[in-house]
This record gives C-alpha cells, sequence and structure tokens, in this order.
C-alpha cells in the first residue's frame, strides 16, 4: 500500500503530484526546486537555491520518517552545467560516503525559472552502521 507524504516544511506541489509516496520503506521524493516553503518564491542564485532544495528535501524526507542520510539515489537538474562544482562542493556539506548513487544532467529550463530541480530514493531503516 502507498502512503502520501506531504509537510509544510516544504513547498506544496505546484502540480499534480505528492511531495513524495512511501512504499513499505521506499520513499519516493518528487522534484524540489529552490522555493521557499513559506512565501512560496524562488530563492536567488544557484547557491541559495541548491541549499534550499536540499532543506527541502531533508523536510519532505524528515515527514517520511528518515533523513537525507536515508538517500541512495539522487538525480539533479541544472540549467548549466557550469554550476557543476558549486553543487558538488554545497553537496559535501549535506552528506558523507557512502554518497548516495547520482546523475546529474544538463536541461533547459526548468519550472518557475529554477535553476536546479533534484529527486530522489529514500530506503528507510537504514542506519549508519549498515554497510550492505
Amino acid at each position: 500500500m502507498k502512503q502520501v507524504i506531504c509537510t509544510n516544511e516544504a513547498p506544496r506541489a505546484i502540480g499534480t503530484y505528492s511531495q513524495a509516496i512511501r512504499v513499505k520503506d521506499t520513499v519516493y521524493l518528487s522534484g524540489q526546486i529552490g522555493f521557499n516553503a513559506e512565501t512560496m518564491q524562488l530563492e536567488e542564485g544557484i547557491d541559495a537555491q541548491i541549499h534550499r532544495v536540499f532543506g527541502n528535501l531533508a523536510a519532505v524526507a524528515k515527514a517520511s520518517g528518515g533523513s537525507l542520510q536515508n538517500l541512495v539515489k539522487l538525480n539533479v537538474y541544472l540549467t548549466d552545467l557550469a554550476n557543476f562544482s558549486r553543487l558538488n562542493e554545497i553537496m559535501g556539506e549535506y552528506f558523507s560516503e557512502p554518497y548516495p548513487a547520482r546523475a546529474a544532467v544538463g536541461v533547459a529550463s526548468l519550472p518557475r525559472g529554477a535553476l536546479v530541480e533534484m529527486d530522489g530514493v529514500l530506503v528507510l531503516g537504514l542506519g549508519e552502521t549498515d554497510k550492505d
């Protein structure tokens, strides 16, 4: 059975989708852009948007019973691949090894003029001591 995950700590869906769906111990996180949940306005600049996206993903992960440390797969969409190195630097502030699997793709545009969007998959119940 699937469970809809929703939190006011992350921006509400701007379309026909849920913030996340949980099936057993797996949580599928919908794409997040750099919207501030309170104002529903986009943050200014790539650094602020990357930080806000990680914050939004963390809020949805928390609402599902997990955290970013449960992230096993991350998909990143950038409107300018010149920002790839900034993505890596900022991502290092949120994750330590073992890092989640990740794809980073350059795209022509994103909703609402965002510079970055991310979605991912969490597996709940993974502890820091889990090695497999």
